[in-house]
């Protein structure tokens, strides 16, 4: 088993111990097209409603996307990303009791978020859909997710996949990382993600979580979302059967979450948080015995 290293995550309003325990990160996005919760909370009583209700499942951190960037999805104009994502934030002020992440590309929406109350951005193309976002993020001295992607949400899933899925993210990530330290982000304010259902087969999901140690060995955070994607849905369901639909693949993110956790990760990013914090507390109590 990974020994996990210990992280202090600075933030604008507290610091974070990563690795001591596993933290949960509750996705809320307010889109009308998300894979999973599409359209669920585009009304903005149901988003404050939600959100309230995934602190209380235990999340540690809240992950607010107002673009969605399930396989095929088209992109949407920094405008109407802002139209949905701000009044929830505005919404939420002096009443969320966790620290909030903003999961955009666009350096005007991590802008208008980090003034708003976001303190961490969750950036799934690493900086490369827009270099001004690293800038936003320096000034804010908010944390940043760098996320391992091929080509871009409309294209990813066409392949073709790399052959070699681990050298093809390591050389990804880092990248990344040389990327944010051109921008002037400190190391101190960088997380890593794989990816998992980025670009990659179903097969290469499950490798980059069996190898998840070779990756925590660069030296920074770990962030896994395995939470109801599609690989799972495949490996659920039995011969013959169609693919399970996102609603009945909690079980298979338990057993990921479970092994992401036991390979190193540091945060999970999910849907079911109650059931995935209970899973994490065994999960980082194995990890304790050993």
């Amino acid at each position: 088993m990974f020994n996990r290293k210990q992280f202090r995550l600075r933030l604008p309003s507290r610091t974070l111990l990563l690795g001591e325990r596993t933290l949960i990160m509750g996705v809320l996005n307010v889109t009308p097209d998300s894979f999973s919760d599409g359209g669920d909370f585009l009304d903005l009583q149901a988003a404050v409603a939600r959100a309230l209700e995934l602190e209380r499942e235990g999340a540690d951190i809240l992950d607010i996307g107002g673009e969605s960037t399930r396989p095929s999805a088209a992109p949407v104009s920094a405008q109407e990303e802002l139209s949905r994502i701000l009044p929830l934030f505005q919404a939420l002020r002096g009443k969320l009791g966790i620290p909030i992440s903003i999961d955009t590309q666009k350096a005007e929406v991590a802008k208008a978020a980090l003034a708003t109350g976001a303190e961490i951005v969750n950036d799934i193309s690493a900086l490369r859909t827009d270099s001004g976002l690293a800038e936003v993020a320096r000034r804010a001295r908010a944390p940043v997710i760098l996320m391992h992607m091929r080509g871009t949400p409309l294209t990813m899933q066409r392949g073709p996949f790399a052959r070699d899925v681990i050298r093809d993210v390591m050389t990804g990530l880092r990248e990344a990382i040389a990327r944010a330290g051109r921008s002037g982000l400190a190391k101190s304010q960088i997380l890593l993600d794989p990816g998992i259902g980025f670009g990659k087969s179903h097969t290469q999901n499950f490798e980059i979580l069996a190898r998840l140690p070779e990756f925590a060995r660069l030296g920074y955070p770990i962030v896994i979302g395995t939470s109801r994607k599609g690989f799972l849905g495949k490996a659920l369901a039995r011969p013959g059967e169609p693919p399970r639909p996102p609603g009945e693949r909690l079980p298979g993110t338990a057993a990921t979450v479970t092994a992401s956790i036991l390979g190193g990760a540091h945060i999970v990013r999910v849907h079911d948080v109650a059931e995935i914090a209970a899973v994490a507390r065994v999960a980082d109590a194995i990890r304790a015995a050993t």
